[in-house]
């Protein structure tokens, strides 16, 4: 797998990049997307690296963050 960064992705390789990682699940809803928590859907989460706007791992760094300590368990 090559780079995942927005500098040398298209707009379409990244759709591909989040589906293939996180449409693991097969169309099932296993909370990994923490929607439960009010996180949002996948295609909002990650809007924004669609768009070319933020990494991913800035995403992830920021919506950890904000839904620390709300899990239940």
């Amino acid at each position: 797998m090559g780079s995942i960064l927005i500098k040398d992705t298209t707009r379409e390789e990244r759709i591909r990049i989040l589906n293939r990682s996180l449409g693991q699940c097969g169309g099932g809803c296993e909370n990994c997307s923490s929607c439960w928590l009010g996180g949002g859907s996948i295609d909002g989460i990650y809007q924004d690296y669609i768009d070319g706007k933020r990494e991913i791992a800035d995403i992830n760094r920021d919506y950890s963050r904000r839904h620390a300590g709300l899990q239940k368990g």
